[in-house]
């Protein structure tokens, strides 16, 4: 009996060999089926089972065979992470229940990973939030511990297919430090091959003997042999990086690159075997030997470009520490373990700590984004970013600050503002389609020399294709901000990042506030009233819990440590503050705040009431910074306003500093200051706004470049772009005056790129141009603008700040 013919066909179907759905591996349409689809294994059934029963089968839509294969993990594999032990080591943040961990996930590759593994909330609902950052190949999560365990949530990624490389080893295990190490060894192995290859080509570039030609023959399957190492591993970095691009339709530098490349070792390994000829393998050892050369020095501008890769040098943060019983400002990367600091209101913890005092309020928007006051007591974790509200506390750092923690939170998105990026957008088009032009012109070139000259076709179109190079001008801008960057801060200006420069260079429009801006120090405080001794200590504990200048006046001219305990303590922005101590309630402030009635304007006063009885008042003479007058005068024009929340006392006195047709306004609260900023930017106005960073949080985040004044401490909001020493605020008008000449530098950077492009091209195309030369001139085009932009900046640096 014959068997059916459907059946036989279903037969030779099942056993035909087909791609996995997930992860593109060869198998046997019979081996894994899910709906209709063939899997390579167990593992990559159940991802795709997975997202399938969680709506997220989108993840294949970016790309075909997005996933990686794998072996599936058991529930177990990960429950070692749940170890409170092991779990402190890795938690980023945990309060409340909520946590935040970072993982390095080696399997992430493309677009299709980062949309599913920003997804993972469609998974699992204890996931609050993911970010991953792509080159890192790391992955961020804030998760609810009530709902999911660190453990489960590594299990989870396993379960997907991205396994978190995890370590508790701070240094020893570090992946990055690893990938480093990896590329060293492909830069070694390439120059040990070039090396090799250069000297058994010694013969043929001296002129050998016809009669030796066994020996000519020998020497050049040796150098294919040590190619071999060349193309299968030192250059295999860019053939991966080209054929990823390829799967997702688009096209990178790397293309070409890789083109080059493998047209050279076909061309070489064929003169070789099928023609006896010497072929060009030295040519290409040293092609990829220089392009490596040319990967890593590319490498290192950009690490050293990185900006939260030390923030000692850009984040001047520093608190209040204790030594030998008197509480000394101290900058937070001389901070050590076990240290006792005292942060005041609305001042930002900078290491992981344990509270000291009964209890505390702690905002830690700077690390979430979200400003809900957590009630911390005694004895539990304060996490570094997190910013006091309320009464002083004392603390003692358990964990010292990591070099980037800082830096990164002030960074944060919740605390960024559009940015104009004109010239990093037009470099953006520019490496777009920079790519697609050179393989068109290789592509014209070859076949121009294929009718003019066979022999040397491929030579040149390989030149081609190496010395036409994007890095040049992607290096242009963030090394000449960054270099700018590093100027400034120098000489006492902090910014949050390069972007900042360029937005400093359009600035048409310079807003001031006045109170620790234009104003700091005091000719004079003195008290008129009548207090007692322990009311006096009262006052001061209040006023040194502040961070307002005047606050600061008071408490550093009040005799005595006042640092009683405070059983409640708050601050009214632009208003005043108020606390009570045992059995005495204390309000400092404006007249109004503690219910009075100012009757002398010609004059900077504190009320004091206890108890609801008025005590007095403390009356300040506030002292102008020096150069001022000076500054406003080079600022001219620009100086559009004078913001205050304090009252006209001291009008006079700032008419006297400032332009006729500047506007002096008093008395704004936070809001009206804020709306003076958008009134100015809806005319069209770029406007850079100075402010104490804390009664001006909300002005310096609207202002196109928010500056917070700082002097003994770093007190700023995180929305603000800079920190500017206050010794240094009479140098703006340079530092305005660098930016813009950055701008002009990299511009000229921007031309030395195209040029060093158009001249190696046309020596490329015509036939002047040998393919290793190529590639030694890639990282000189690179090297040449890096040169420039860092030598200008800082010659012009020098001539201005001289």
């Amino acid at each position: 009996m014959q068997p059916d013919q459907s059946i036989i066909e279903d037969t030779l179907n099942m056993r035909q060999t087909v791609s996995c759905f997930h992860c593109g591996q060869p198998c046997k349409r019979q081996d894994f089926l899910s709906d209709e689809k063939s899997f390579c294994c167990y593992g990559c059934k159940t991802v795709y089972e997975i997202l399938n029963e969680n709506d997220l089968c989108e993840y294949y839509d970016f790309e075909a065979n997005p996933g990686i294969r794998f072996d599936i993990d058991t529930d177990e594999t990960y429950t070692y992470l749940d170890n409170t032990e092991i779990s402190s080591k890795l938690l980023l943040f945990e309060i409340n229940g909520i946590s935040r961990v970072q993982f390095y996930v080696p399997a992430i590759h493309c677009i299709s990973c980062i949309w599913l593994l920003e997804n993972l909330n469609r998974l699992d609902k204890g996931i609050l939030k993911s970010e991953v950052n792509f080159a890192k190949k790391t992955l961020l999560i804030d998760f609810n511990a009530k709902k999911i365990s660190l453990g489960k949530v590594a299990s989870l990624l396993a379960s997907i297919g991205y396994k978190p490389l995890i370590s508790l080893e701070t240094e020893k295990d570090n992946p990055q430090k690893n990938k480093n190490n990896h590329f060293i060894v492909q830069l070694a192995v390439a120059g040990f091959c070039f090396g090799n290859i250069m000297l058994l080509s010694f013969p043929e570039y001296l002129g050998i003997d016809h009669l030796e030609g066994n020996l000519r023959d020998l020497f050049s399957y040796l150098n294919i042999i040590l190619a071999l190492p060349i193309i299968l591993f030192s250059g295999r970095d860019y053939f991966t990086s080209a054929w990823k691009s390829f799967k997702q339709k688009q096209i990178n530098i790397d293309v070409p690159i890789a083109v080059g490349i493998s047209v050279l070792f076909v061309r070489s390994a064929s003169d070789i075997l099928l023609y006896s000829e010497p072929g060009y393998m030295d040519s290409l050892a040293g092609l990829v030997f220089f392009l490596l050369i040319g990967r890593w020095f590319q490498g290192k501008t950009y690490e050293s470009l990185s900006f939260d890769r030390d923030y000692k040098s850009y984040f001047p943060l520093a608190v209040f520490r204790k030594e030998n019983d008197d509480w000394k400002a101290c900058v937070v990367h001389q901070l050590d373990k076990g240290d006792h600091i005292r942060i005041r209101n609305r001042e930002i913890v900078p290491a992981d700590s344990l509270l000291i005092n009964d209890s505390t309020y702690v905002d830690y928007s700077f690390v979430t984004g979200e400003a809900n006051p957590v009630r911390i007591m005694a004895g539990e974790k304060v996490y570094a970013g997190g910013r006091i509200i309320g009464q002083p506390a004392i603390l003692t750092i358990v964990k010292k600050t990591s070099q980037s923690h800082l830096t990164s939170l002030w960074n944060n998105e919740a605390f960024s503002k559009p940015e104009q990026k004109s010239y990093q957008s037009l470099m953006d088009k520019v490496a777009k389609r920079f790519t697609w032009t050179v393989l068109g012109l290789a592509l014209a070139t070859g076949l121009y020399w294929y009718w003019a000259d066979a022999e040397r076709v491929w030579l040149v179109v390989t030149a081609v294709l190496m010395v036409a190079c994007p890095c040049a001008l992607a290096l242009a801008a963030p090394f000449t901000y960054g270099s700018m960057l590093r100027v400034l801060g120098n000489h006492g200006l902090y910014l949050k990042n390069a972007h900042v420069v360029e937005n400093m260079a359009n600035v048409d429009s310079v807003v001031f506030d006045k109170t620790g801006t234009i104003t700091h120090g005091s000719d004079s405080v003195v008290w008129n009233g009548t207090m007692n001794e322990e009311e006096l200590k009262g006052v001061k504990a209040i006023a040194s819990s502040s961070t307002h200048p005047l606050s600061m006046l008071i408490a550093k001219n009040i005799q005595g440590d006042g640092l009683e305990s405070l059983e409640y303590y708050e601050e009214f922005p632009g208003k005043g503050v108020s606390g009570r101590i045992g059995d005495m309630s204390i309000q400092l402030g404006s007249a109004t705040f503690v219910g009075l009635e100012d009757t002398k304007l010609n004059a900077t006063r504190v009320y004091v009431t206890i108890n609801n009885v008025q005590k007095g008042h403390f009356e300040i003479g506030t002292a102008i910074r020096p150069g001022i007058k000076k500054l406003v005068s080079n600022l001219g024009v620009k100086v559009k306003a004078l913001l205050s929340g304090d009252g006209p006392a001291e009008e006079e006195k700032m008419k006297s500093i400032f332009n006729a047709s500047t506007i002096l306004k008093f008395l704004q609260s936070p809001h009206d200051k804020l709306n003076y900023i958008s009134e100015l930017q809806s005319g069209g106005n770029t406007v850079m706004m100075l402010g104490d960073g804390l009664n001006d949080s909300g002005a310096l985040k609207q202002s196109n470049v928010g500056i917070a004044i700082a002097d003994d401490t770093g007190i700023f909001t995180p929305s603000c772009d800079g920190i500017l020493n206050g010794a240094q605020l009479e140098k703006l008008d340079v530092f305005l005056g660098l930016s813009k000449s950055a701008l002009t530098v990299l511009k000229i950077s921007l031309g030395i790129s195209l040029l060093y492009n158009v001249v190696g091209l046309s020596f490329a195309v015509t036939g002047h141009l040998t393919p290793l030369v190529a590639a030694i001139l890639m990282p000189i085009s690179s090297i040449s603008v890096v040169a420039f932009t860092t030598f200008m900046v800082n010659i012009i640096a020098k001539k201005r700040l001289s």
